[in-house]
């Protein structure tokens, strides 16, 4: 199996959908992930581009997997929406979320810390 290099990351508040393609761009992973399962799921991959759209969760989630070993980048949400290609839903979602974070041209949102985020 080949691996996977971006994955785009959907969060909600008990279900979450993931997305993740390999360097080729052939979809590896479409699942729908649970809280309790998230951290222990990603725990077993190996160091890849984790995508997520910026929200108020979204900080805890980068730190998180950051401590893991990923490369987490967060995105405004309204810069994601252009690459939604169909319906909105999670797994829709987390594929423009997935093409979004490869895009050269994309900004990020910096992960703030748990002091930063209290403020």
């Amino acid at each position: 199996m080949e691996k996977v290099a971006t994955i785009g990351l959907d969060i909600a508040k008990s279900v979450f959908q993931v997305h993740g393609v390999g360097a080729n761009g052939e979809v590896l992973i479409r699942r729908r992930l649970t809280r309790a399962r998230m951290l222990p799921f990603f725990a077993k991959l190996p160091r890849c581009v984790v995508g997520i759209e910026a929200c108020n969760n979204s900080h805890y989630w980068a730190r998180e997997l950051t401590a893991l070993g990923h490369d987490v980048k967060l995105m405004p949400a309204q810069y994601v929406k252009p690459y939604v290609k169909r319906g909105k839903n999670d797994a829709a979602d987390a594929e423009a979320i997935c093409e979004a974070v490869t895009c050269p041209t994309m900004r990020f949102v910096g992960v703030k810390s748990p002091e930063q985020h209290a403020i």
